[in-house]
């Protein structure tokens, strides 16, 4: 067996649960659903995200336990579909058939393995990226609006960012988080600047799925603009963001990938944060 991480399998999940909540509350938020409303969604709302986030609380449990109890990541990675296919439908239970955090299911599920065997920040990445490209070997051609908008414009999804050691996350979003706390942003809009980072340079299927290339690029540059600007702290960029907000209420584009990256950033930002406080080789 893995030698047990110090972060215990019940702590993980904690984590992940908190950080996907963190993103469902985060507010404002252009496009998404938050504690002003719905956002672009019409079968959704934040009460619901809590319910979705908090059942899946056991799947990233037995995604860590997993993680200590199989050496193969071939092993690992099919008992890991296994796990995510039962907490898919416990989600769905939750929300009344809705499809609320699949993607984020997906990413921190890989993720809370990889804390489990390594306890930190890099190796979970390491870990969750090795898995994300091995095949489940009981899973057909996707058929989620998701993977369609994959094929159809040649991204890479929410797959190929994991493949990849989650690019746009540690190399944009997590940066820009700590930036913006060390400039002396608070929390919140720290945390916003992270997923503005994101809405403007993640290739997000969600949107593409809506509105096309043309939709993207809007949500893109309106994302860039507001960064630009100053952010969300400055008078001008909030005149940007309220373009935003009104361009993707509009046209109903919702950047849920980049909110499942928002999730992915905090998980990270927090396991960061306990590594800091734990002496490791």
């Amino acid at each position: 067996m893995l030698t047990a991480t110090a972060l215990s399998t019940v702590q993980i999940a904690d984590m992940a649960v908190a950080a996907i909540r963190a993103e469902a509350d985060l507010t404002p938020k252009p496009g998404l659903v938050d504690q002003r409303g719905s956002g672009a969604h019409s079968d959704m709302d934040l009460a619901m995200l809590h319910a979705s986030a908090d059942a899946l609380h056991s799947a990233f449990v037995e995604c860590a336990s997993a993680a200590t109890a199989f050496d193969s990541d071939s092993d690992l990675r099919t008992q890991l579909g296994v796990i995510g296919r039962a907490g898919e439908r416990k989600m769905l239970a939750a929300t009344g058939g809705v499809n609320t955090h699949r993607g984020a299911l997906w990413a921190v599920g890989l993720l809370s393995a990889g804390a489990a065997r390594t306890g930190t920040l890099g190796g979970a990445v390491d870990v969750a990226a090795r898995l994300a490209a091995i095949p489940d070997p009981q899973v057909a051609a996707a058929t989620s609006h998701g993977a369609q908008a994959r094929r159809r414009y040649g991204v890479n999804g929410a797959g190929g960012e994991a493949q990849a050691g989650f690019p746009h996350v540690r190399l944009q979003a997590l940066p820009a988080l700590q930036a913006a706390r060390h400039a002396g942003a608070d929390e919140g809009t720290a945390r916003l600047t992270a997923l503005l980072t994101l809405m403007a340079t993640v290739d997000d299927t969600c949107v593409l799925h809506r509105g096309g290339s043309d939709g993207l690029r809007a949500l893109q540059s309106g994302a860039k603009a507001v960064l630009d600007a100053g952010g969300i702290g400055t008078v001008r960029g909030r005149r940007r963001f309220a373009a935003l907000d009104e361009l993707c209420l509009s046209r109903r584009l919702s950047p849920g990938g980049s909110g499942d990256l928002l999730s992915v950033t905090l998980f990270l930002d927090g396991l960061n944060e306990r590594g800091s406080q734990t002496c490791r080789p």
